[in-house]
């Protein structure tokens, strides 16, 4: 191949890689996969999935299927919730959990007539006032996108979860390039605060794709328990794209996967 060859070639790949992701927002409907690790060991696969509003009704999905050795876990997750001036409202959450261990449920009603939250997780009932800005623990992360793609600046939320309340606050590390097998992608990266330094979570989100989270860490005494990274994922408006090899070609319903990038 000539030079001149080469380069056209090379400039093909980059351009084909490039997201073709205009119009799309933090809730266009998409579907993303992730390849969970603890520390360098596979443990298996998450997803997340968006569907389109069903008469105003968004329904978020996360499915996990992970396991080590003779130890196994599944869950199956679920949030739907309402759209009110760029503010997510949420209406019903669960959790079913299966896998190595006790099995449990979680279910939880935020009936926002009523002033009150009704919560079940496991074998125990709760009941919470709902007079404030209340989040699930799923529909929360689809929240965060959007303030980030709106310029908040501040960035703490307030979740019902496992048949509490809890405060979650976060703070913009910076920007990096985060390279990993999917791609290489231009991120913001973030920490959860937490008053101790024992156990630090950060994770990256691509702004070139509506604040997609790219890759999450988790430490424990500065060793790393969890490594999540995104393997794909596929706005349902836009035109899919990949990185090919020679022996590939591009494939309209996937847009990004398989491209071997230093980790």
């Amino acid at each position: 191949m000539s030079k001149k060859s080469r380069i056209l070639f090379a400039a093909s790949l980059l351009l084909t890689s490039y997201p073709l992701i205009a119009d799309t927002t933090p809730l266009t409907p998409h579907t993303a996969e992730y390849q969970v690790n603890y520390g360098s060991i596979e443990l298996g696969r998450a997803r997340y999935i968006l569907s389109a509003p069903d008469g105003g009704v968004f329904q978020y999905r996360f499915d996990s299927d992970v396991s080590l050795l003779m130890l196994s876990d599944q869950r199956h997750v679920r949030s739907e919730f309402t759209l009110q001036d760029n503010q997510l409202v949420p209406m019903r959450y669960s959790v079913e959990r299966t896998g190595t261990g006790p099995d449990f449920r979680e279910q939880i009603a935020f009936a926002k007539g009523q002033n009150v939250v009704h919560s079940r997780y496991k074998d125990e009932r709760a009941k919470f006032p709902y007079d404030a800005e209340l989040f699930d623990a799923l529909m929360v992360q689809l929240q965060f996108r959007l303030d980030m793609a709106a310029n908040k600046e501040e960035l703490h939320y307030t979740m019902v979860k496992e048949g509490e309340i809890d405060d979650y606050a976060f703070k913009i590390v910076g920007k990096e390039r985060v390279n990993i097998d999917s791609g290489s992608y231009q991120t913001l990266k973030f920490e959860v605060k937490r008053d101790s330094t024992k156990r630090q979570t950060f994770f990256w989100m691509s702004p070139e794709l509506s604040y997609l989270p790219i890759r999450l860490t988790h430490f424990e005494k500065g060793s790393k328990q969890l490594d999540i990274k995104l393997l794909s994922y596929k706005f349902e408006q836009e035109a899919t794209v990949v990185t090919p090899t020679i022996a590939e070609t591009v494939k309209p319903e996937t847009t990004a996967s398989g491209n071997t990038i230093e980790q």
